[in-house]
C-alpha cells in the first residue's frame, strides 16, 4: 500500500488482533478494535503524530471493544460501528452501513457489512486489503450459533468478498494470523459442507 502503512497488535486474553492504520501522506490515523490493553493500545496511537480521528469497532463482541471508551476518553476520537451492532457497543457516536467510504487522510475505506457472526458484523477494504473482524479467519469464516446464520454469513463472504476481490487481497482478521483470499478459496465448499 503506497498511501497507507498499518500495524497490527495482539491485545488481551483472547489475543484480539487491534490495527492502527495511517495515511502516509496526511499523518491522519484510525484504529480498528480497541479490543483490549487500553494502555498499549495508547501507547501504539502515540506513535502516530496525529493521533487517531477514528475508532471502527468491527462488531459488537466485548472482546473487540472493552477499551473502547477508555481509548475514547484519552483521545476525542470519533466511535463508529454497524447500526445494527451499534446499541451493545459502548461510545458509539456515529454509525456505518454497507457500502459506506470512510475517510482516511488522502486513503478511504470501504464498508462491508457481513450478516451472520453477529447481525451488524464488517469488514473494511482498502487496495488490496481487507481487516475482517471474526467474520473470516485463515479456515473458515466466524462462529455462527445456528443454521441460518452460518448460510447468511457465507452468502455474505462468497458474494461481497470472494466473487469481488482477486486471489491476492490479504485478509487480516479479528484473532489469528493472516492469509489471503487465494488461500482460503479452495476451500469454500468444504465450510459449506461442514457447516462451520
Amino acid at each position: 500500500m503506497s498511501t497507507m502503512t498499518f500495524t497490527k497488535l495482539s491485545v488481551g486474553p483472547m489475543d484480539n488482533n487491534a490495527y492502527l492504520l495511517r495515511c502516509t501522506t496526511t499523518g491522519e490515523a484510525l484504529l480498528i478494535d480497541a479490543a483490549n490493553d487500553a494502555e498499549r493500545l495508547l501507547q501504539l496511537i502515540a506513535t502516530a503524530p496525529a493521533g487517531i480521528s477514528t475508532v471502527v469497532t468491527t462488531h459488537r463482541h466485548q472482546d473487540h471493544w472493552f477499551a473502547l471508551e477508555e481509548v475514547v476518553a484519552a483521545t476525542g476520537a470519533a466511535s463508529l460501528a454497524h447500526a445494527a451492532d451499534a446499541p451493545e457497543i459502548p461510545v458509539v457516536t456515529g454509525t456505518l452501513a454497507d457500502g459506506d467510504t470512510l475517510p482516511l487522510g488522502d486513503c478511504a475505506l470501504t464498508v462491508i457489512h457481513l450478516v451472520g457472526h453477529t447481525p451488524g458484523s464488517i469488514a473494511l477494504y482498502h487496495d488490496g486489503h481487507l481487516w475482517t473482524g471474526d467474520s473470516l479467519f485463515p479456515g473458515g469464516p466466524g462462529r455462527t450459533t445456528n443454521p441460518a446464520d452460518f448460510k447468511s454469513l457465507m452468502d455474505d463472504l462468497e458474494a461481497k468478498i470472494f466473487d469481488v476481490f482477486p486471489d491476492e487481497t490479504v485478509i487480516y482478521p479479528g484473532h489469528g494470523k493472516d492469509s489471503t483470499l487465494g488461500t482460503e478459496r479452495p476451500s469454500i465448499p468444504e465450510w459449506r459442507a461442514r457447516g462451520w
